[in-house]
């Protein structure tokens, strides 16, 4: 079984292009602004973090906080945003991990609930996810899942 690495950018600032770079190519958000959040998160002008799962040097899944991820419910934040695992490394808890890093970080900064925007139905409640209600996210026709992590 591989042993990953589960760390924050702050532990590994020297990946911060890279990781850009990876999170733009899972999701289409541009890279700068990625770099324009994680430049926040390095120069402790936020707590919101950027947290990635590596094999050996390979990211292969990853996660961020940020204020609102492109919703109309500005009220509800932080915002977890753009968790990706590489698809052959899916179904080893990867995702779950993450999840937990992030939850356990914020709160131990005092950062509680944190949001987060989906469209899957049943797989964020085995992680301690409830879901609160349907929000608009920005130039979409559809309403989308709203969940919240206490």
């Amino acid at each position: 079984m591989n042993e990953y690495s589960y760390v924050t950018l702050r532990q590994i600032p020297e990946l911060k292009e890279t990781a850009a770079a990876w999170f733009h190519a899972k999701w289409g958000v541009p890279q700068e602004a990625y770099l324009e959040c994680m430049e926040s998160y390095l120069k402790n002008e936020t707590e919101y973090g950027w947290y990635l799962c590596l094999d050996g040097e390979l990211i292969i899944g990853g996660l961020g906080v940020i204020e609102n991820d492109f919703h109309n419910r500005k009220d509800l934040s932080p915002n977890v945003c753009a968790l990706y695992t590489e698809e052959n490394y899916r179904c080893r808890g990867i995702a779950g991990q993450l999840l937990d890093m992030v939850v356990k970080d914020m709160i131990s900064k005092g950062i509680a609930p944190l949001y987060l925007i989906t469209d899957h139905t049943s797989f964020y409640e085995k992680y301690g996810w409830e879901f609160l209600c349907m929000v608009q996210g920005n130039n979409e026709p559809d309403m989308t899942r709203m969940y919240i992590h206490k």
